[in-house]
C-alpha cells in the first residue's frame, strides 16, 4: 500500500539535508519541495541535493520546485545559468515579438530546470500592472492589458508543459491592485466583483492550467474577514466559480506575514478552506515538523489533480526543442524590450528578515 501524501511543499535550510529535514521527510513524505538561493550554491551541489531529497522522500513523483520567472525573481543565476528578461520586460515587446520571446523564455528555462530534476516552477505571474502595483509585484506582470497578460501567460504555460514542466500560474485570483506587499502586510482590495473582472481575466483564460498559486488578499464583498488564500467562500465563489479554475491549487508562501496565526494554524487554515496544498518556505525545522502535524494527506480530488502533473512531469513525447535557435532568437528579441531596473526581489524577503 502507497504512503499517503502530506499536502504540503516543504523547503529546507542549507545547500544540503541535515538530519532533521531526513527525517521529516522521510516521515511524512511531502508532495513535493521548493528551492530558493540559500539552497543553491552551483549546478554539481543542486543536483546532489535534488537528488538527495528524491531519494529520502523516496517518490519517483516528488514535485522539485522553483521561481524561475525572470528578471530577479530567478534561483537559477549567472554564472552557471544565463539570465533571462523579467516578464515586465517581455510584455514590453510589440505583440509578436512578445509571443515569440515568452516561448523561447519558457523553453530555455524548461532546459535548465529538466537538467537539474526540477520538474514544477512557479510561473507565469498573470496579475495586471496597475498604477499603485507594488515594487514586490511590478516588474513581474507582463502588462496592464489583461488580454495581452493572458496571451502571453498561455504561450508560457503551453511551451512548460511541452517540455515537461508543471507551470503555476500566479497569484489567483490577482492582486495587481494591492499597494502592499504581501510578504508583509495583508492587502485588502476594496473593489467590487464588476470591477475585478480585469484582474479575473487571465485566470479565466488559463483555467485550464495544471497548477496555481494563491493570492494573500482579502475581497470584503465575498469574505470581510479571511484572505482568499485561508477563505472557503472565496475560493468556491471566485477561483473554482467565477475563473472556473479545476488545476490544483497551492498557497502562496504560508510564512508570508499577510497571513495571522502560527505556522500550523495557517496550514490548517489554507487546507481547510480548499487549497490542495499548502507552500511553507523558510527551512525553519520546528515550523517545518508544525506544518507537518497541522496539514492534512492529499484529498482524493487532490490526487486527481496531482494525476495531472504526474503526467506533465513525466512526459516522454518526442517533442523536440532547438534551444540554439531559440537562445538565438531570445537574444535578438531582449535587446529590443524596455530597459527596466528592478531591486527588489520579493520572494527573497523573508529569507533576509529572518537573518537579520
Amino acid at each position: 500500500m502507497e504512503k499517503p501524501i502530506l499536502a504540503a511543499m516543504l523547503s529546507c535550510s542549507s545547500t544540503e539535508l541535515n538530519d532533521s529535514e531526513k527525517h521529516l521527510f522521510s516521515r511524512y513524505n511531502p508532495i513535493g519541495v521548493t528551492l530558493f538561493g540559500t539552497n543553491i550554491r552551483d549546478k554539481n551541489q543542486l543536483k546532489k541535493l535534488i537528488s538527495s531529497i528524491k531519494e529520502v522522500i523516496g517518490r519517483d513523483d516528488v514535485l522539485i520546485a522553483v521561481d524561475q520567472e525572470g528578471g530577479r525573481v530567478r534561483r537559477l543565476v549567472e554564472p552557471e545559468f544565463r539570465s533571462y528578461l523579467s516578464q515586465k520586460n517581455l510584455g514590453s515587446l510589440d505583440e509578436q515579438d512578445a509571443v515569440n520571446a515568452s516561448r523561447c523564455h519558457a523553453a530555455l528555462i524548461s532546459r535548465d530546470l529538466k537538467e537539474l530534476g526540477i520538474n514544477w516552477n512557479y510561473a507565469p505571474v498573470l496579475d495586471i500592472a496597475f498604477p499603485n502595483t507594488t515594487a514586490a509585484l511590478l516588474s513581474r506582470c507582463f502588462s496592464s492589458d489583461e488580454k495581452k497578460t493572458a496571451l502571453l501567460g498561455q504561450t508560457m504555460v503551453e511551451e512548460y508543459i511541452r517540455n515537461g514542466i508543471c507551470p503555476c500560474i500566479k497569484h489567483i485570483p490577482g492582486h495587481g491592485r494591492a499597494s502592499v506587499d504581501p510578504h508583509l502586510n495583508l492587502p485588502v482590495l476594496n473593489y467590487s466583483l464588476k470591477d475585478l473582472e480585469k484582474d479575473f481575466y487571465p485566470f479565466q483564460q488559463l483555467k485550464d492550467a495544471p497548477a496555481g498559486m494563491t493570492a494573500h488578499i482579502v475581497i470584503p464583498e465575498v469574505d470581510p474577514e479571511f484572505p482568499v488564500t485561508q477563505s472557503a467562500k472565496a475560493i468556491q465563489t471566485i477561483i473554482r466559480g467565477i475563473i472556473g479554475f479545476e488545476g490544483f491549487l497551492i498557497s502562496d508562501g504560508i510564512d508570508m506575514k499577510a497571513l495571522k496565526g502560527s505556522i500550523g494554524e495557517k496550514a490548517q487554515a489554507s487546507l481547510a478552506a480548499g487549497c490542495d496544498a499548502v507552500c511553507y518556505c523558510l527551512g525553519d525545522a520546528a515550523e517545518m515538523q508544525e506544518v507537518c502535524t497541522h496539514a492534512r494527506v492529499l484529498s482524493d480530488k487532490s490526487m486527481i489533480r496531482f494525476a495531472k502533473i504526474k503526467n506533465i512531469i513525466n512526459n516522454t513525447s518526442k517533442y523536440t526543442t532547438d534551444f540554439s535557435k531559440m537562445e538565438a532568437e531570445y537574444d535578438r528579441l531582449a535587446g529590443k524590450a524596455e530597459k527596466y531596473i528592478e531591486t527588489y526581489d520579493a520572494t527573497e524577503v523573508l529569507h533576509q528578515l529572518k537573518n537579520k
